[in-house]
């Protein structure tokens, strides 16, 4: 199995990574944002985007603010968003 078919599935296991992606497909985007865009709670977002952010499929942007912090997807994340 392929690394970028384990990140495909591991994406698709879970409603919430495929929302989160989903609403960070046009521009980067804070955590409040993206829980207003997807309708999840906050708590679920922060968690969601860490998990994302360890598999390099997202970045923050904006890593030194404890608030604002503004996330986009990486390349191989828009990759990854095309074949789902």
């Amino acid at each position: 199995m392929t690394e970028n078919a384990y990140i495909l599935g591991f994406v698709l296991a879970s409603e919430h990574r495929k929302k989160v992606m989903m609403a960070l497909q046009d521009k980067p985007s804070t955590p409040s944002v993206i829980s207003e865009k997807t309708k999840i709670y906050p708590s679920h977002i922060s968690n969601t985007l860490s998990k994302l952010v360890e598999k390099k499929l997202v970045v923050c942007l904006t890593p030194k603010l404890k608030k604002g912090r503004l996330y986009e997807l990486t390349a191989n994340g828009k990759n990854i968003l095309k074949n789902l």
